[in-house]
């Protein structure tokens, strides 16, 4: 094979990579779906700077259909282990199997020692990642991170792509995902969905606790007030979030249709990229809807954008700015609420209002 990508700079313990073509990188992924959107742009730059190269990611089989819809990604290897899981025997098997395919660098999304454990088995040449727990070893090309340098988790993962201590390239390149056309207009007939005009979709759901969730009783007010002005409204969740799509239901009095539960990752993909607008919480579908560069309102409580802000140039931030947030806590330690009880469908409605005049 001609060589067609650039040496890497030499690394930590006497590794010599001056002569090191990369031709192959496993990217250990991370376990949310919203930072999985958010390595995205590492896996662009890792493009552009290896032209020829095959890019795989070992990921949990869960984020499978999102990493299927990133073009930079040749492959999706599912991991099988859970949150937390050592199961050592089974990382060995996987790290043998990863020994065929011959990598020529992996890089460690996850800062935990497991994560990194599986390359350092598969004798992966080049092993790159961040500081963390009990990695020494597992890792030979180890960065420090510098967090005021790097304030956003988009731009940590970047910087791995460059050589250590250099800055990403900026500005970031924005997520995007890919609709499949075909398969959407089977799933908007399969849920007697096709005929909509203009769709808005919430996402009310947010998997880390009830102080990053924007109330049912707001997003219903919202949705009636959307189904008034022409939307079709439907809400897009997980089977967690059944309950709450069924209390918004009810409190619109029917002004929107509960999805939640009903749509697999792949499927909510699909009938994102035809929102008009879209309301979600700080959450994996609201980095999916920015990823799919739909007009969005990301709403933030307790919560800071500061960190996992929304890529996409349509995507505007709404939040309060109150004193006590963000708190970062799953439930409101105060037990008002106020950074999202406060944070009024008025408000949320005029942002809408002129994110369709700016469209």
């Amino acid at each position: 094979m001609p060589e067609t990508s650039r040496a890497i700079p030499g690394v930590r313990r006497g590794l010599c990579v001056e002569r090191l073509s990369v031709f192959k990188i496993l990217v250990v992924a991370p376990s949310w779906l919203g930072d999985t959107v958010l390595a995205q742009p590492l896996l662009r730059r890792l493009r552009e700077q290896h032209p020829h190269l095959t890019l795989d990611a070992l990921a949990p089989a869960y984020t499978r259909p999102l990493l299927e819809r990133m073009p930079e990604v040749d492959h999706v290897l599912d991991s099988p282990f859970g949150h937390g899981e050592l199961k050592l025997g089974a990382r060995r098997r996987l790290a043998v199997a990863l020994r065929e395919r011959r990598y020529d660098q992996a890089i460690v999304l996850p800062n935990s020692a497991k994560s990194a454990l599986v390359p350092f088995l598969a004798r992966i040449e080049l092993r790159t990642g961040y500081r963390g727990e009990l990695r020494r070893g597992l890792l030979n090309d180890v960065r420090r991170l510098d967090e005021r340098r790097l304030p956003t988790l988009a731009e940590r993962f970047a910087a791995l792509a460059e050589p250590a201590g250099s800055e990403p390239k900026r500005p970031l390149a924005e997520p995007r995902l890919t609709a499949d056309i075909a398969r959407r207009e089977a799933l908007l007939r399969s849920l007697e969905l096709a005929g909509a005009a203009r769709v808005a979709v919430f996402c009310p759901g947010a998997e880390y606790g009830p102080a990053k969730r924007w109330p049912a009783q707001h997003f219903a007010e919202l949705a009636r007030r959307l189904r008034e002005r022409g939307y079709a409204v439907w809400l897009l969740g997980s089977r967690a979030d059944i309950e709450t799509g069924e209390a918004i239901r009810g409190a619109s009095g029917g002004a929107c249709v509960n999805l939640c539960g009903r749509t697999s990752l792949g499927d909510a993909i699909d009938l994102l990229s035809l929102a008009a607008l879209v309301v979600s919480n700080d959450s994996g579908l609201m980095h999916v809807a920015a990823a799919l560069q739909r007009p969005l309102l990301a709403l933030y409580g307790s919560s800071s954008p500061a960190f996992t802000p929304p890529l996409s140039h349509r995507a505007k931030v709404v939040k309060l700015d109150l004193p006590c947030s963000p708190c970062f806590e799953r439930v409101c330690p105060l037990g008002h609420f106020n950074c999202m009880q406060q944070l009024a469908p008025d408000a949320v409605q005029r942002y809408a209002e002129a994110l369709e005049q700016a469209a």
